[in-house]
């Protein structure tokens, strides 16, 4: 005997569940179990198996019942959008799902990996989602945890839902114990924060969460504390910055407050089909108030060498939109722009060492620095404030792996400056007089660190046009034409 036959006898035979399944390897686990890719030795084909470790007694019983349903809730759905279940087997104390083997990473693990996604493909994933939860609301079933860790994107584009886990049927018993909370706080729709059942439009609102993280690769409404999230899913309305148009149009129809008055799914079908079609949308990711053109864009010269916007070309071209409004008056000699003020810092060792950006495009603090904003300080625009975020300019064309190596450019202040004045010279700001604005970007600390958060391993390099009078004073209304 050979020794390559020697270690290939000694080496453990996989383990067989119900004597077909064998489990070849992990491929990830949870709270409740472990997911292993495994091969059904009957059929020859690959599968992903659950193990499912339910606890003893009562509580094990109700573990139990949720199981039989999630195999009896996806057995019931025929989209290709559904992870397909084909059985269930119970031994030596465990349960384990049979089920399609999908490997592709998550949503969320996109969105950490390459930062925002595109507007058209934001959309794509958000019809394909929305398709699998039709059927599901059409065979009464509401899924009750559609986030981005459950939706899996494959690289052709195709995207899948899983767990069905904690799914329920309309027409079946609650089956949840006193005060627990299924599904994840930063989803929940405001009817189940507030103690209502789950019902289709719940799924609505965690598929418009869902779409805004992955347009703006944020969480609308996570806060520090699950307490906290509940109070701004109840009380807060978030505010795109990279996207508008259809796709706008369908995430905040989604996250409509009311369930009666939340969008319905045919509306919101419709509109993601347009977003998706690649019907216009601002330019490289701008906020929904520009509507002029945008700076032209370098090119990245290759994987390990993406530069940023503001280099060369970009920097001239911004130069002639601004109409000479920061570094010189048509073509003729520099001006002044009175309207102009220093530009700020935030992150560690800024003007702002806590800018913490809420959902809100206002503040009820003066920004001048150096100062503390806090988060609950960001307020809806029909409220009392002293500055407004008129304008929101990613600084990068693309947010790959190389891009957390960028060193910090000398020039991003006058790149922001520049930005900051293309805008507020515009009708985007129709009512200007008596108003003065600001650029805010990150110190060459922030520029470098990346934030401690599942959803994100990008450093939050952004800048932020501000607004405020000039005689220092609060005022109500959105003075941007595109946040009235």
């Amino acid at each position: 005997m050979t020794h390559e036959q020697t270690t290939q006898s000694t080496q453990p035979a996989p383990r067989l569940i119900a004597g077909r399944y064998a489990l070849l390897g992990e491929l990830g686990r949870g709270g409740m179990g472990v997911v292993w890719r495994a091969e059904d030795r009957v059929i020859g084909r690959p599968v992903a198996i659950k193990e499912l470790r339910l606890p003893d007694g009562a509580e094990g019983t109700v573990h139990s019942e949720r199981v039989l349903r999630e195999v009896r809730t996806a057995g019931r759905l025929n989209d290709p959008a559904v992870v397909t279940v084909f059985d269930v087997v119970s031994e030596q104390g465990a349960t384990y799902i049979v089920m399609e083997l999908v490997e592709a990473p998550t949503l969320a693990e996109l969105v950490r990996r390459s930062g925002p996604l595109p507007p058209a493909q934001v959309a794509s994933i958000g019809q394909q989602v929305l398709g699998a939860l039709r059927a599901a609301h059409e065979a009464g079933i509401v899924h009750r945890d559609v986030k981005p860790g459950n939706i899996m994107v494959s690289a052709n584009g195709r995207v899948k839902l899983t767990d069905f886990g904690i799914a329920q049927a309309v027409d079946d018993p609650r089956l949840t114990t006193s005060g627990m909370i299924i599904g994840s706080p930063a989803f929940m729709a405001p009817e189940r924060v507030a103690g209502s059942d789950a019902v289709p439009a719940s799924d609505l609102w965690s598929l418009g969460v869902t779409l805004f993280f992955a347009v703006e690769g944020t969480l609308a409404f996570e806060r520090p504390t699950t307490a906290a999230t509940l109070h701004a899913i109840v009380n807060e309305v978030p505010y795109l910055s990279r996207t508008q148009g259809p796709l706008a149009s369908a995430i905040m129809g989604l996250l409509i407050a009311s369930p009666e008055a939340r969008i319905a799914p045919a509306q919101a079908q419709h509109l993601l089909a347009m977003a998706a079609s690649g019907q216009p949308t601002p330019p490289g990711g701008q906020t929904a108030v520009w509507s002029g053109p945008a700076p032209t864009r370098v090119a990245p010269a290759g994987k390990r060498s993406r530069k940023p916007l503001w280099i060369g070309a970009a920097v001239a071209t911004i130069v002639v939109l601004a109409g000479g409004f920061v570094l010189g008056d048509q073509w003729g000699s520099p001006t002044v722009d009175s309207a102009l003020r220093p530009t700020l810092t935030y992150g560690a060792g800024g003007d702002l060492p806590d800018f913490d950006k809420g959902s809100y495009p206002c503040t009820t603090v003066l920004l001048q620095g150096p100062q503390s904003v806090p988060k609950n300080s960001w307020v809806s625009c029909s409220n009392l404030h002293y500055t407004e975020l008129y304008e929101t300019a990613k600084t990068y064309d693309g947010s790959g792996s190389d891009d957390v190596e960028a060193e910090y450019p000398s020039n991003l202040p006058a790149w922001a400056e520049a930005r900051c004045a293309m805008t507020f010279h515009t009708n985007a700001i129709p009512g200007k007089t008596g108003f003065v604005y600001r650029a805010l970007i990150p110190t060459g600390q922030a520029w470098r660190t990346k934030p401690d958060s599942e959803y994100s391993s990008y450093p939050v390099r952004d800048v932020y046009c501000l607004l405020t009078r000039a005689d220092g004073q609060a005022w109500t209304g959105a003075a941007s034409k595109g946040l009235k």
